[in-house]
């Protein structure tokens, strides 16, 4: 990861859901190749099911589809959720990729409220999920304005730290992450919800990790 920090414009995948209705059954999932800090060299599209258990394998098809292959060197992630509570499994995600993920969060996850909606929405398979949100450590990444938070898997606090450093052209948010999520939600409001859509279908604020 050292050397391909080194690089001037190393590759990163931005990967990110769109707004979706309340009565949805998909959502839409986006990934967007950046030559760091902001040329954009890719851009691919997908929809993940809502509260499914399809994320992890949709993310990994997503990011082999924009073809960048041996050339990626690390996978932003918005949070280890998309399309509501389908969790990300980011163990598998890096060893299916070969590359670093860093999973990052504006805002601070309330645990507790997450960990009694996960038993109260998703019965025998609540534990699993909550498992696999819980299973990275949690750390500051310092930003020009407000520290953002994120869980690492491959590489190094420090080095997690530079790629979102590397990334980010203005304010605080990495540019793969900001343009994924404006890919993805490009056709919100098109699948008959009347352009009522959502980042998150439960209502216990943005779930973050």
């Amino acid at each position: 990861m050292r050397r391909a920090l080194a690089k001037p414009h190393p590759r990163v995948v931005g990967v990110d859901d769109g707004a979706f209705g309340r009565r949805d059954t998909f959502a839409p999932i986006a990934a967007v190749v950046v030559s760091a800090p902001a040329y954009v060299e890719a851009v691919r599209r997908a929809r993940v099911r809502v509260d499914g258990t399809d994320g992890t394998d949709v993310v990994v098809g997503l990011v082999r589809a924009t073809g960048v292959g041996a050339g990626l060197r690390a996978l932003l992630i918005d949070g280890a959720v998309v399309g509501g509570f389908n969790v990300l499994d980011l163990d598998r995600l890096h060893a299916e990729l070969g590359v670093p993920v860093v999973a990052l969060t504006w805002r601070p996850p309330d645990f507790a409220r997450i960990h009694a909606a996960l038993r109260s929405w998703f019965g025998g398979d609540a534990e699993r999920r909550w498992r696999l949100l819980r299973a990275h450590r949690l750390f500051r990444v310092p930003t020009g304005e407000a520290p953002i938070l994120a869980a690492a898997v491959g590489c190094r606090t420090k080095d997690a730290v530079e790629i979102v450093r590397r990334t980010t052209v203005r304010g605080f948010w990495p540019e793969p992450l900001r343009l994924a999520h404006l890919v993805a939600s490009s056709g919100a409001g098109s699948s008959g919800t009347g352009g009522e859509g959502i980042k998150e279908r439960r209502a216990v604020g943005r779930s973050g990790l």
